[in-house]
C-alpha cells in the first residue's frame, strides 16, 4: 500500500519533470530568437578586432633638444608600471646609450592612428603631431616607418600623415547618420603606450557640443592619454569616429570620452591630402549664444541663432547689411541653432560663393545676400571708452541716467543714434550695464536721442521685464531688465 508521503513525492517528481522540460523548451526558444536576430546580451569583439586590428597603429613624436617630463602628467606608480613591461619612458629616463638626454631625440608622446589608404596615408589627432620634430608609425606587425606630416588642423584636431608603404590593411568608414544612441562601438589605440589595447562601451550621446568646431559622439569607450587619434568603431567593423577628448578631473578615464564624427574628419583629411591645409569660409562677424531670457524679451520666442556682437568694416557681413545686435537665424535656409552652427555651416562654404542670411532684428526677420571670404586668424578687438556724451545726464525710471552722444562720438562707433548711460542703479545695475555703455534700441526700438530714449522707457511698464540692445566698446549685446516684484 502507497504512502501519503510516497504519493506527494512521486506528484512532486512529476512536476520537477514537467518544470525541467519547460525550462528546456524556454532555453531552446531562447536561443532560437537569438540566433534569429543576431543579437545576444554582451557582444563578442573577437571578429571585429581581427578584422579591424591589423588598420590600427602606434603614432609616437620625438622632439630634439629638450628634456621632457613624465607622459601625459603620470605618476611614478604608472612610470614604475611601464618599466615593468619594458616600456620606455618618455624624456630620455631610459636612454640605452647612457649619455645626455638631449644628444639625440626624445620621446615626447603617444598616440594612435588609423589607415585610410593601401599606399600609408594615416589618419590621427593634430594635437598628436603638434610641435613634433620626428613622428614614427608602428604597424600591428612591429613594422616602423618614419612619417611625413602631410597637414593638420587645429581647429577640428584632425590631422594626416604619410609613410612610404604599399598593400597596406585599410579600415572601412561608416555612416554615422546611421550611428544611434545605445549601441556598443569598440575602440582601439595605445593608451599610455600599451599598443593595440581595445576598450568597448556604448554611444551615450550624439552631437555633444563642447565649444568645438564639431559636435561630437560621447561615448563610455575607455579612452585614456595614448588613445587619441584611434578609431571608433561600430559593430559592423567599420570607423564611425576619432577618439579625441576625455572629461576628466584627473587626468585618467572617467566615463566620458568623446569622439570626432568621421564624416566630417573625411571632409578635413580631403583637404589636407589635397593642399595641406584646410580652406573655409567666414563673413567678419564677431557672435555670442542667445540666452532664453533675451529671446522671450525681443519676440525671438526660442533662444536659437547667432547674436552679432560686431561686425567687421568693410568685411562681407557689414557689406551685406549685417548690423551689431541682429541675430543670424538661418544661412541658406539652414537653421542656425546655436552660436556655434553659425561657425560651422559658414566654415564649410566655398570663398568667393554668394550665402542667404536671415537675420532677426527688431522684431521681424529680414534676407541678406552675403559674398563668403576666406577665413584667416583674427584678432579680438580692443574695447575702447567712450567718451562723454555732450548734455547732462537724464535720469529715467528705469535707474538709468543717460546723455547725448556727440558727432564725434557717433563717427567713432559707427551708430546712427544711441545715448551713452552715465549711472545704472536698481534692475538696469543688477542686469549688469555701467556707465560708459552706449543704448542703441530699447524693446525692438531703435533710440535716437535722450528724447526718443525718455519717450519709449516712459511708456514701459513697470513690472514688465525690457531688453537693451547695448553697445559696449567694440561689442554689441543684449541685457534684460527685470523689476523686482
Amino acid at each position: 500500500m502507497t504512502s501519503f508521503t510516497d504519493l506527494v513525492a512521486q506528484r512532486f517528481d512529476r512536476r520537477a519533470a514537467w518544470c525541467l522540460v519547460l525550462c528546456a523548451a524556454l532555453t531552446v526558444v531562447a536561443a532560437l530568437a537569438i540566433a534569429a536576430t543576431g543579437k545576444g546580451e554582451l557582444p563578442d569583439f573577437t571578429e571585429l578586432v581581427e578584422k579591424v586590428g591589423p588598420s590600427v597603429v602606434s603614432v609616437r613624436t620625438l622632439e630634439r633638444g629638450k628634456l621632457l617630463g613624465s607622459p601625459h602628467g603620470t605618476d611614478p606608480n604608472m612610470e614604475e608600471f611601464l618599466k615593468r613591461f619594458g616600456i620606455p619612458m618618455p624624456g630620455g629616463r631610459n636612454n640605452p646609450r647612457g649619455g645626455p638626454a638631449d644628444e639625440e631625440p626624445q620621446q615626447r608622446g603617444v598616440g594612435s592612428g588609423f589607415i585610410l589608404t593601401a599606399d600609408g596615408f594615416v589618419m590621427t589627432n593634430a594635437h598628436v603631431v603638434e610641435g613634433a620634430d620626428e613622428v614614427l608609425v608602428t604597424l600591428t606587425d612591429k613594422r616602423e616607418f618614419k612619417a611625413r606630416i602631410v597637414g593638420a588642423d587645429k581647429r577640428t584636431d584632425v590631422a594626416v600623415v604619410k609613410i612610404d608603404a604599399t598593400g597596406l590593411p585599410i579600415v572601412r568608414v561608416g555612416d554615422v547618420g546611421k550611428l544611434k544612441v545605445g549601441e556598443w562601438v569598440m575602440a582601439i589605440g595605445s593608451p599610455f603606450g600599451l599598443a593595440n589595447s581595445v576598450t568597448a562601451g556604448i554611444v551615450s550621446a550624439k552631437g555633444r557640443e563642447t565649444g568645438e568646431l564639431l559636435p561630437f559622439i560621447q561615448t563610455d569607450v575607455a579612452i585614456n592619454p595614448g588613445n587619441s587619434g584611434g578609431p571608433l568603431i561600430n559593430m559592423r567593423g567599420e570607423v564611425v569616429g576619432i577618439n579625441s577628448q576625455i572629461y576628466s578631473r584627473s587626468g585618467g578615464y572617467m566615463g566620458i570620452a568623446f569622439a570626432i564624427p568621421i564624416d566630417e574628419a573625411m571632409r578635413v583629411a580631403d583637404q589636407l591630402r589635397a593642399g595641406g591645409r584646410v580652406i573655409r569660409g567666414r563673413i567678419g562677424v564677431a557672435i555670442a549664444p542667445v540666452t532664453k531670457e533675451v529671446a522671450e524679451s525681443i519676440g525671438l520666442g526660442k533662444p536659437q541663432g547667432a547674436l552679432v556682437r560686431s561686425a567687421e568694416a568693410g568685411g562681407p557681413a557689414d557689406k551685406a547689411g549685417v548690423e551689431p545686435g541682429d541675430i543670424i537665424t538661418r544661412v541658406d535656409g539652414k537653421l542656425v541653432d546655436s552660436s556655434v552652427d553659425l561657425q560651422r555651416l559658414v566654415g564649410g562654404l566655398k570663398p568667393g560663393s554668394r550665402a542667404a542670411l536671415q537675420v532677426f532684428r527688431r522684431g521681424s526677420h529680414r534676407d541678406l545676400m552675403v559674398t563668403i571670404a576666406e577665413f584667416e586668424p583674427e584678432q579680438q578687438a580692443s574695447a575702447k571708452p567712450v567718451e562723454p556724451g555732450a548734455s547732462a545726464a537724464t535720469k529715467s525710471a528705469l535707474g538709468l541716467a543717460v546723455s547725448e552722444l556727440g558727432e564725434t562720438q557717433r563717427r567713432e562707433l559707427k551708430v546712427r543714434g544711441g545715448v551713452r548711460v552715465e549711472s545704472a542703479e536698481g534692475a538696469a545695475a543688477r542686469a549688469g550695464l555701467r556707465p560708459g555703455d552706449v543704448i542703441l534700441a530699447m524693446d525692438n526700438t531703435e533710440i535716437a536721442d535722450v528724447k526718443q530714449f525718455a519717450a519709449v522707457a516712459a511708456k514701459v511698464e513697470k513690472l514688465k521685464t525690457v531688453s537693451l540692445m547695448v553697445r559696449r566698446g567694440d561689442w554689441v549685446n543684449y541685457f534684460v531688465l527685470r523689476p523686482v516684484r
